[in-house]
């Protein structure tokens, strides 16, 4: 076996290795964790596609994981979506020999249906042999499970394919041939390990050169920290583990507040270019700035370039972001002779320090952000075309809270119990259920500072609930913290939103003050149930069942 010779890991730092399958390549990957479990800590994940996503993210952001291993449409699915490498099992041509001859000890005539692509040697197989293969491909399990029925009807007895397949085709009644081998997983596990064992070497000459930078020039945040299950948080996270592939220049546009620096950090931390988070990340505010400041930030100054300067001169951000990534937040506000500068420097890949004549190489990736339309400014004469299309050869545009207010209470319930972590309280052990009463009330602000209003709004809260331990979150209790929630209500769109207990989507919310609504209007917004009514108005379930019998008259 290719494992034989052990690889040179620390007995104590063996590789972290995650195995991920919902099908019957989850028994295979079993029996093969014994093999290696001297060499790697091997855990199995048995969730897929989506949950297998969002539950490594998850653990990621408190636990080493140096590889995934996954197989098919899930390994494909979980690629584009995760920052850990995910090594793909594959099959071999052998494989599906050897599943075919099985097959055919079931029909004469047999099925294999694979992911996206079709096996182009398989034709000549089969004719060369004598078989009678019907081959398909598959995109979706709805796809898959298609493929399948379309073969049955056909007459086909038997199907070769990974795990999903096999599991459907028995599910239609059908003999499902298993088509990976020992041998093939084998492969993937070897691969996994040699990958960790790159990286753990490359992180070692890093350390040996002194790369390690301090930490006010490290990236503090990556991937797992964009948090949010909108399909729209999806697509975000799928485009920063993209856009981390290439060198390329990206331009971060967003609202205020929805985290433009977190993204460009998350962009740096997946980088190859990192090097095992090594490199600098060197941020800066063109629009914090003075002009006459700036310029000296950037680039730099010489011994006596202007009144001030630092004896000895003074390297610029672009000479400490070198080998790492300068983020150019707010760019839009640079000044026009500075954007000539900067184009400069983008072209020619070196800097020239202000009262300087030196050129100094840099090997520095920009990301930029702004809040504001670029391109209108490029129309208007404020802002160098030229730079911007330097700047925007991948852009990102990051939506905005109202636009995906299905996240709201994920990111709020998570933010308080951070807040109230850091003031050294503890959250109630029922506030999953207290935060789900309030959701109305939240799901329906507009939210004009996006994420950072959002999170403002919990470390309130949380500094109250801290000094009244026994204070529940009600919707009573969060407008009297943050009134402005009743007065500023965001548009439910058709098709989306949030629902009620009915299925229905909740009015918005009055301006008016939760007392002055009757109990009947606020028993129907909560799809008649009473303890969220109750909570809402900030009284008892009692008081609630005699001010709606005093409203019916009664």
């Amino acid at each position: 076996m290719r494992h034989s010779t052990p690889l040179p890991f620390d007995a104590n730092d063996k590789p972290v290795i995650w195995t991920v399958s919902v099908s019957r390549l989850a028994d295979l990957f079993r029996d093969i964790t014994l093999e290696y479990d001297e060499l790697a800590t091997i855990e199995p994940i048995n969730l897929g596609f989506d949950e297998a996503a969002r539950h490594i993210r998850e653990r990621m952001a408190t636990e080493r994981c140096d590889a995934v291993i996954a197989a098919g449409s899930n390994a494909a699915y979980l690629k584009g979506r995760l920052s850990v490498p995910v090594v793909i099992a594959k099959f071999s041509g052998f494989d599906v020999m050897q599943a075919l001859a099985r097959a055919r000890r079931v029909s004469d005539r047999i099925g294999i249906v694979t992911y996206q692509e079709r096996l182009p040697e398989l034709a000549e197989f089969a004719n060369t042999f004598g078989f009678d293969v019907e081959q398909r491909t598959y995109a979706t399990e709805e796809d898959a499970r298609a493929q399948i029925n379309d073969l049955k009807a056909a007459g086909i007895k038997a199907i070769v394919g990974a795990g999903l397949i096999t599991d459907l085709a028995e599910e239609a009644g059908l003999t499902g041939v298993f088509v990976y081998s020992a041998a093939s997983i084998r492969h993937a596990f070897d691969d996994a390990l040699e990958m960790a064992r790159l990286t753990q070497l490359e992180a070692n000459r890093s350390r040996t050169r002194g790369a390690v930078v301090a930490d006010t020039l490290r990236a503090k945040h990556g991937i797992n920290d964009l948090r949010g299950d909108s399909a729209a948080m999806e697509a975000l996270r799928q485009s920063v583990v993209l856009y981390a592939k290439s060198p390329a220049t990206v331009l971060i546009q967003a609202e205020t507040g929805c985290g433009k620096e977190l993204v460009a950090q998350a962009i740096h931390r997946e980088s190859p270019r990192t090097l095992g988070q090594n490199r600098p990340f060197v941020a800066v505010n063109c629009g914090a700035i003075a002009e006459s400041l700036l310029e000296s930030e950037l680039f730099g100054h010489e011994e006596g370039a202007f009144t001030g300067a630092r004896r000895g001169g003074h390297a610029g951000l672009f000479e400490a972001a070198n080998r790492g990534t300068l983020f150019l937040d707010e760019i839009g506000e640079m000044p026009l002779t500075l954007q000539t500068r900067l184009l400069r420097v983008l072209e020619e890949r070196e800097v020239v320090r202000v009262g300087g004549t030196r050129p100094i190489a840099v090997n520095v990736r920009i990301i930029s952000a702004t809040h504001c339309d670029l391109e209108q400014r490029v129309r208007e004469g404020r802002f160098r075309a030229d730079l911007f299309y330097r700047l925007a050869v991948l852009r990102l545009t990051i939506p905005p809270l109202r636009a995906r207010l299905e996240d709201v209470m994920t990111l709020a319930e998570w933010s308080l119990k951070n807040a109230l972590a850091s003031l050294g309280a503890r959250p109630h052990p029922n506030l999953h259920a207290e935060m789900t009463a309030c959701a109305p009330l939240l799901q329906h602000y507009d939210w004009p500072g996006n994420v950072r209003e959002l999170r403002n709004l919990t470390e309130r809260l949380a500094l109250f609930l801290a000094a009244e331990p026994l204070q529940a979150l009600t919707p009573a209790f969060v407008l009297s913290v943050a009134p402005e929630l009743a007065n500023r209500t965001a548009p439910l769109s058709a098709g989306a939103g949030p629902v009620n207990a009915a299925g229905a989507p909740p009015l918005a919310l009055p301006a008016a003050r939760p007392s002055a609504e009757s109990a009947t209007a606020v028993l129907a917004r909560f799809g008649g149930r009473r303890d969220a009514a109750a909570d809402y108005l900030g009284i008892s379930r009692t008081t609630l069942w005699r001010k709606l019998r005093a409203e019916a008259g009664e």
